[in-house]
């Protein structure tokens, strides 16, 4: 027999424990929640610190994350689904001991949780950071089947809810809605980091190092925008995925073959807004990228962006208005769009002076804090 220990109105959930884009979201989304929340992290890492630095609540318990490396091969897999189903028996016990009125889960890397939320009875909300519309539709609907057990789904951007839609159907589309992130305006007191060759055209990326985020795009574009006579430097705020160091050698490697790497900075994780503040041109040469929380964060400080037409990308850039969209996986393309704006700044300035303005009226904290409350709290 379970026994029943009080516990908080709202459990959070979230996989990771950095401070990239969503773990830096569920940190605002779980703001918004306390007091009444607990809120749980898989490991130890920036993350919790940031969230005991708020005074919220929390715990760290082992659950099983979801991640392409633990799937490389039948047995990780195997292994991974025993994980998988002895968790859920054991959080769904623990649920029930704590009896909250809502589960949250941030992203679908923590499975486990919403089955075992819906098993124990609790009204469950998946709050969708991912959209990967390029996997096959079997396998988007067997990444997503677990949503199935979520009573709300919230997508952060159209983008995400059309790969909802197409992977599970209208029965999971109409659980759900669109919630795009809110952005907390960056402060411009950081100190300038100098980089190499001070005094050089900045060009910045903010991502973990990885295929999806296209930094491999941006070293090719920036060797382009150097042979086209222009004095560029790229930065790569962020590091790699424990157990993909081959992709982050293949970076560096890349960056020498193409020329560029004396003037290549791989900075490691850090916080990004001095490098943004102090960039040219943002780049986000994403191969994918559900919503595009870097991209408000350039805007917010008025820097003129340069991104990948995809994804959510196109909800949060205005071609042509408040920034520039290219196709995806073409160098050239993006080269062609940092040379117009290194050409022009004038326009430039003007793209980032409309593109501070429309950030600030429609991705507000405020407003997102509103929605979310609402959309977490109803009937509860």
């Amino acid at each position: 027999m379970t026994t029943h220990v009080p516990g908080p109105t709202i459990i959070a959930v979230h996989p990771h424990a950095d401070l990239y884009g969503s773990d830096r979201m569920f940190l605002e989304s779980i703001a918004t929640m306390a007091p009444d929340v607990l809120v749980v992290l898989s490991k130890q890492g920036p993350l919790v610190d940031a969230v005991a630095g708020r005074g919220i609540t929390h715990e760290i318990m082992d659950f099983p994350v979801l991640r392409k490396v633990e799937l490389r091969t039948p047995w990780k897999a195997l292994v991974f689904l025993v994980r998988f189903l002895r968790s859920v028996a054991t959080l769904t016990a623990w649920l029930r001991s704590r009896r909250p009125a809502v589960l949250y889960v941030s992203t679908i890397a923590a499975p486990e949780w919403l089955i075992a939320g819906r098993l124990s009875r609790t009204r469950v909300v998946c709050h969708l950071h991912e959209s990967v519309p390029e996997m096959s539709r079997t396998s988007s609907a067997l990444l997503l089947s677990p949503l199935l057990a979520a009573h709300l789904v919230l997508a952060n951007s159209e983008g995400t809810l059309a790969w909802i839609r197409s992977s599970l159907g209208e029965r999971v589309a109409r659980r759900s809605r669109v919630l795009h992130n809110g952005v907390r305006e960056p402060s411009r007191s950081a100190t300038v980091p100098q980089g190499p060759k001070s005094g050089s055209r900045r060009l910045v990326v903010v991502g973990r190092l990885s295929a999806i985020k296209g930094q491999d795009i941006a070293i090719r574009a920036t060797a382009l925008v150097r042979k086209a006579g222009f004095d560029a430097t790229l930065t790569l705020v962020g590091d790699g995925y424990p157990g993909y160091e081959d992709l982050v050698d293949g970076l560096h490697a890349l960056a020498a073959s193409e020329g560029v790497s004396d003037v290549t900075d791989f900075t490691g994780f850090q916080d990004p807004t001095p490098y943004v503040a102090d960039a040219d041109v943002v780049l986000m040469p994403s191969r994918v990228e559900s919503f595009g929380l870097v991209a408000v964060e350039a805007l917010l400080l008025g820097r003129p962006v340069v991104a990948t037409r995809i994804g959510g990308l196109p909800e949060v850039i205005k071609d042509g208005e408040t920034g520039l969209l290219v196709d995806p996986d073409d160098p050239q393309a993006l080269a062609d769009a940092v040379i117009r704006l290194l050409s022009h700044p004038e326009e430039a300035a003007a793209l980032g002076r409309a593109g501070l303005a429309d950030a600030r009226a429609r991705f507000s904290i405020e407003a997102y804090s509103a929605a979310l409350t609402d959309a977490v709290l109803q009937s509860t």
